[in-house]
């Protein structure tokens, strides 16, 4: 599996209903995360609204490929990009910025090995 961290930027007027609606997601979109390959997925918010994303994957350019076949998909980043600076012509899911990986200790420990 793949590990990959992405951030985004959450505007400030809009943190309250972004929790909001993480706290209910629709179960169909968590049905098809899940069957696309979004594994261990977790958004970590900051106060100022710095939205950090983390998930699991074999491969994020299959799982965001699965999620653009889904009706469901369209339908939630259309909601969603409203409530982030900067995306411009890109969907949320699509337009993030991925962190670099530097460090693993499972990686360095069992290079130890």
């Amino acid at each position: 599996m793949r590990r990959v961290c992405f951030q985004l930027q959450v505007k400030p007027e809009r943190l309250a209903e972004y929790k909001e609606r993480h706290a209910a997601v629709w179960p169909d979109m968590l049905r098809a995360l899940a069957d696309t390959g979004w594994h261990n997925y977790s958004l970590f918010l900051r106060a100022d609204g710095l939205l950090i994303g983390y998930l699991e994957t074999p491969s994020l350019a299959e799982a965001q490929a699965g999620m653009a076949r889904t009706e469901v998909n369209g339908r939630w980043q259309a909601e969603m990009a409203e409530f982030f600076v900067d995306l411009g012509d890109a969907a949320p899911d699509t337009g993030f910025a991925e962190l670099e990986e530097v460090f693993h200790l499972e990686d360095q420990l069992e290079a130890l090995d």
